[in-house]
């Protein structure tokens, strides 16, 4: 058989992480987009670089924070399990918190690179028809980024399944709930299994390989010859 059913359940488990985080991303990193591009503040600045962070911050670094921010001392840990949750770390949940906020620039960057891009005339026109805020949001603002979102979409979910420090921080190394593809090539390499990691590196080469050229070959915003 090409591929084992360890390595079934781990792509299983990892196109689950990234298809939840790309969700979430979506409706926490939009509004966050949306103010980056619109406002004036001060505040966008620091704002804007710490959203970027993930990107030049170690994978492991950001994984340590969140692993004690999230663990039975931590602030967000002691949250938890007084609401009964329990802790995180070394749960699907904290893959997915992890995840977050290592993809997060992945999500706001073309989001707010498309709403940059729509300029203020659109939305002065339908504020002339009366149009609410909500209304010009929904009706213009969305309609006119769909390109960026498409962006954001694919690169984050393609981000997501190519985690490897953050997740091996925090989800750990458990089989069928933490151990996602890229810590399965991990463990086929620590026990010198290379033709095992070989195939599994190679369905993920070819995934990462197709989500590029589907980015730079299918784009909604390409002007047709």
């Amino acid at each position: 058989m090409f591929l084992t059913e360890t390595d079934l359940e781990a792509i299983a488990l990892t196109l689950r992480l990234a298809s939840v985080t790309t969700l979430i991303l979506f409706a926490v990193g939009t509004p966050i987009a949306w103010w980056l591009a619109r406002t004036h503040s001060r505040w966008k600045g620091p704002v804007g670089a710490l959203v970027a962070l993930p990107l030049v911050l170690p994978p492991s670094v950001l994984g340590f924070y969140l692993l004690v921010t999230m663990g039975p001392n931590g602030p967000v840990g002691a949250v938890t399990e007084a609401l009964g949750i329990g802790l995180l770390p070394f749960t699907f949940w904290g893959l997915v918190v992890g995840s977050v906020f290592y993809s997060l620039p992945f999500m706001v960057q073309p989001v707010q690179n498309a709403f940059e891009a729509i300029g203020e005339r659109p939305l002065e026109a339908a504020a002339t028809l009366r149009a609410s805020p909500m209304d010009r949001f929904f009706s213009v603002a969305l309609p006119l980024s769909l390109p960026g979102f498409v962006t954001a979409g694919i690169l984050t979910f393609a981000h997501t399944v190519g985690e490897f420090g953050v997740v091996l921080m925090i989800g750990g190394n458990i089989p069928g709930l933490t151990r996602v593809a890229s810590v399965q090539i991990y463990d086929y390499v620590e026990a010198l299994e290379y033709g095992n990691a070989h195939r599994l590196a190679a369905v993920l080469l070819v995934f990462s390989f197709l989500v590029l050229l589907v980015l730079y070959a299918w784009r909604p915003d390409r002007k047709r010859a």
